[in-house]
């Protein structure tokens, strides 16, 4: 199967939920990278202007270091947070939708009876 085919029978799989939410997250990755990436490049270059003033390279470079790591660690950070959260919610949806449909197959009558056996008796 060519990477084409299986683009599209994965993307036929997704639901439209899931789709959206995986493109916004493709988004937020690749945005996101450029902002860090232009924000290291403006550093980088006033560094090697203030280099060329002060000719004081050690200096220098430490507090470089330590504003680019802050900002590529802040980055990296935000983004593994944002992940994990939107698995998170789109876990919960589908259990809220499973248990709405068990709950309306169920039905009223049997309720009590089905909680007791899952959930154990209420004290």
């Amino acid at each position: 199967m060519d990477p084409e085919q299986q683009q599209l029978s994965l993307d036929g799989m997704m639901r439209a939920d899931d789709l959206t939410a995986a493109q916004a997250d493709a988004a937020r990755w690749k945005y996101g990278f450029y902002v860090v990436l232009t924000g290291i490049v403006v550093i980088l270059i006033a560094f090697g202007a203030a280099v060329f003033a002060a000719e004081q390279f050690a200096t220098m470079f430490a507090g470089v270091c330590g504003v680019v790591g802050t900002i590529i660690g802040a980055y990296f950070g935000i983004q593994a947070g944002q992940s994990g959260k939107a698995r998170v919610e789109v876990e919960l949806h589908r259990a809220h939708e499973l248990a709405v449909r068990l709950a309306a197959h169920v039905g009223p009558a049997h309720a009590p009876k089905v909680i007791d056996e899952v959930l154990g008796r209420r004290r």
